[in-house]
């Protein structure tokens, strides 16, 4: 069990009830509030924390606040994975960032240690604003996927409504989050087209699917293909969470594709996530 503050009184009001590893540096973390969980929508996200002198990996960088205040909280925000519709814990998707502050101390943590969870959820993210007999394109790579998980838990409902269709991006296959999820509901589902694509896949890999960066299954028609036709913010909302270079890249392509980027003010169909 990782070693806990004992200085800072107060600090910790959640627990960490289950944990999934995905591969050496991304996890599945779902946490259980001490106090009646906070509302939130789907797409929104929350933030989690941990003291500064909680224990760190070993291969961790140098950080700015292992020899800080023990009495200082690190607090990072993550988009929360799991259903707005069934709140008895919150599940968030998180990548190990080696020269980061929070993620070394929270890849000590193990099923029953504490941490500290923010008393509510915040974000635009969101499917509100979107009309309810729109289909949704939902574009991310990496931990950029998390939102949209929220998003087909709570609203996806199989052959009937709106189609989804999430396109994910990742190195390798196994970085692929909840890929065993999202293939089922494509098997099962004419109303879920799932379009993962990996860029580097490893030599002798058995990949079978997409190669290439996300802005590819835009540009060489692969999500076209995937939705048996041309579509337009006719018909359809675009959302785009994740690596920056891809959320330009995408942002300009869907623009010229004549989508218009969303705001509380001059609502739009293409709704953007930025993470970094």
């Amino acid at each position: 069990m990782a070693k806990q503050n004992t200085t800072m009184q107060g600090w910790d009001n959640a627990t960490l009830i289950a944990r999934k590893d995905l591969t050496g540096d991304s996890a599945i973390f779902r946490i259980e509030a001490d106090a009646p969980l906070f509302e939130f929508l789907a797409g929104q996200y929350t933030t989690i924390g941990l003291p500064t002198d909680s224990a760190r990996i070993d291969g961790a960088e140098p950080d700015e606040n292992a020899n800080g205040n023990p009495r200082k909280r690190i607090v990072r925000a993550y988009s929360i994975a799991s259903s707005s519709k069934a709140r008895k814990y919150v599940e968030l998707y998180v990548t190990l960032v080696k020269s980061g502050s929070l993620t070394p101390r929270l890849w000590m943590l193990q099923r029953g240690d504490r941490l500290w969870l923010g008393p509510k959820a915040k974000g635009l993210f969101i499917l509100e604003d979107v009309p309810a007999d729109r289909d949704v394109v939902l574009i991310g790579t990496g931990t950029g996927l998390a939102p949209y998980i929220s998003m087909i838990r709570a609203y996806h409902q199989c052959n009937i409504g709106r189609r989804f269709v999430v396109v994910h991006g990742a190195r390798y296959e196994q970085d692929l989050g909840y890929k065993d999820e999202l293939e089922a509901l494509h098997r099962e589902c004419r109303t879920m087209v799932y379009v993962p694509t990996v860029s580097r896949p490893r030599e002798g890999s058995l990949w079978a699917g997409h190669i290439g960066r996300v802005q590819s299954v835009v540009a060489d028609g692969t999500l076209e293909n995937a939705l048996g036709g041309a579509f337009s913010p006719k018909t359809t909302h675009v959302f785009i969470s994740g690596n920056p270079e891809m959320v330009e890249d995408m942002e300009a392509e869907f623009k010229d594709r004549g989508f218009a980027v969303h705001s509380t003010r001059s609502p739009g169909t293409l709704h953007i996530e930025r993470y970094w």
